[in-house]
Order: structure tokens, then C-alpha cells, then sequence
């Protein structure tokens, strides 16, 4: 009875491999064969869509070479002239500066003279350059010195640059011309900004001032006195820092 057990146990096993192993020759077939199906529909896409594919690679490498183009031949020769057409601008700007009688060297850096641009001109015609961007502060600046207030605020509301204190100066301009045309809480936000940007020992106490001088003006003393006294422990040898004491009484 054991004997006999052992080998219909043998019989059966030796049956049952064979069914696994006829299994698994038709399951590696019908894989392998999916495979070739997959990879004959796939040339088939290929070939179908070849040109579209290749059209579309052609595009791509077209569009880096444009790009690059662009900024060897175009955006390259077009900062080196806004260079020079820059420097005759402010040329006149610096002259105006030092001038008693500044508006027509003002007019002319901002409209251009003896043929050459203007402020006005480089913003217009060298878009998306350094020297534009410039060129934009400057024409703030000068419009300031005009007294055209409407025009600063105009040229420079919108103004930004990565050099910290180029930004700090435009926001307090920015922060004057409002005060000059009575909008005393963008006078007051523009001031707040300005103080902010990288603190540092000449523009951060000057508009911190100003802020303090115009938050007492709005009623806002107690907005004042924390501005006064950031003055007097965090800027104690500034100009502004000088009579603060007197400025920090009258907050209290």
C-alpha cells in the first residue's frame, strides 16, 4: 500500500510538472508574442507619424538656434548701443544736477539732443536691457527735479532692479511724488518699502524718518514712535538720529 502510494505520488507530480511546464511554454509564447505585437504597432506609429515626429524635432532645434541667436546678434548689439545712447543722457542729467538753470539740460536728457536719444528713447527702443531699466530711474529722477510728479509716479511705480539701494532710492522718490500730489498712504506705503530694502546706514534711517514724520501727520503715533526709536538703537550715529529724541516725545 506504501509502495504503491509513492509511486502514484511519483506519477502524479511527474503529470502535473509537465502540465506546468506546458503552461509555462505557452505563457512565455503568448508573452513573447504580445512583445512583437507591442513593438510591431509601435513601428508602425513611428512610421505613421514620422514626419509629424521629425517636424517636430526640427522645431524644437530651431527654436534653441533662435534663441541663441537672438541673444548673440541681437540682445548683445543691442545693450552695447543703449550703452552709449545712455551715457550722452546722462551726461546731460549730471550736468542739470549741477546747474542753476537745470530744465532744458533735465529736457534734453529725458528727450535727447545733438541727435543722439534720450531717456524716453531708450526705454522705447532697447526694451528688456540693463541700460533701459536705467534709463527708466533716471527719468523718474529727473521728472522730479521738474517737478512733474504725475510723471514720476508714471515711470516709476512699476520700477525694479537687483541692486538693492537702486530700488530703496526709487521707492522713496516714489514715496515723495505721492506726497506731493496728496496721496499720503501710498506716500507712507512707498517710505515703509524703501526702508526695507537691505537695511543699511544711509537709506534705511532716511526713509524710516520720513516714514515716522508722515505717520504722525496720519495720526498714527504709535506707528511713529516705532520707527523713531528703530532710528535711535539700530542707527545712533545716522543724521537722522541726531534730535530724535525730540521726534520720539512727540509720539507719546
Amino acid at each position: 500500500m506504501a509502495t504503491y502510494n509513492k509511486r502514484g505520488g511519483k506519477r502524479f507530480n511527474s503529470k502535473k510538472k509537465a502540465i506546468n511546464k506546458g503552461n509555462i511554454e505557452s505563457t512565455t509564447a503568448e508573452v513573447f508574442e504580445s512583445l512583437d505585437t507591442g513593438a510591431s504597432n509601435t513601428e508602425n506609429f513611428v512610421s505613421k507619424y514620422q514626419n509629424l515626429i521629425i517636424s517636430c524635432v526640427v522645431l524644437i532645434t530651431l527654436s534653441v538656434f533662435a534663441y541663441l541667436a537672438y541673444n548673440t546678434f541681437i540682445l548683445e548689439p543691442k545693450k552695447e548701443d543703449a550703452i552709449s545712447e545712455l551715457n550722452q543722457a546722462q551726461y546731460y542729467f549730471n550736468l542739470a544736477l549741477n546747474s542753476d538753470e537745470p530744465k532744458d539740460l533735465f529736457n534734453n536728457a529725458i528727450s535727447g539732443a545733438g541727435g543722439k536719444f534720450g531717456f524716453l528713447d531708450i526705454i522705447e527702443n532697447y526694451k528688456n536691457t540693463p541700460s533701459s531699466n536705467l534709463a527708466l530711474f533716471s527719468m523718474g529722477m529727473s521728472y522730479l527735479n521738474l517737478k512733474q510728479y504725475d510723471k514720476v509716479i508714471q515711470y516709476l511705480k512699476d520700477f525694479q532692479s537687483e541692486d538693492v539701494l537702486l530700488s530703496s532710492i526709487a521707492k522713496g522718490v516714489l514715496g515723495d511724488a505721492y506726497l506731493q500730489v496728496g496721496d499720503q498712504k501710498s506716500a507712507l506705503s512707498s517710505y515703509e518699502k524703501a526702508s526695507s530694502f537691505n537695511e543699511n546706514n544711509f537709506t534705511t534711517p532716511k526713509y524710516l524718518y520720513k516714514a515716522g514724520l508722515l505717520s504722525i501727520r496720519l495720526g498714527q503715533k504709535e506707528t511713529a514712535s516705532k520707527y523713531f526709536k528703530k532710528i535711535k538703537n539700530k542707527y545712533p550715529n545716522s543724521k537722522e538720529a541726531e534730535f530724535i529724541d525730540i521726534q520720539i516725545a512727540k509720539t507719546e
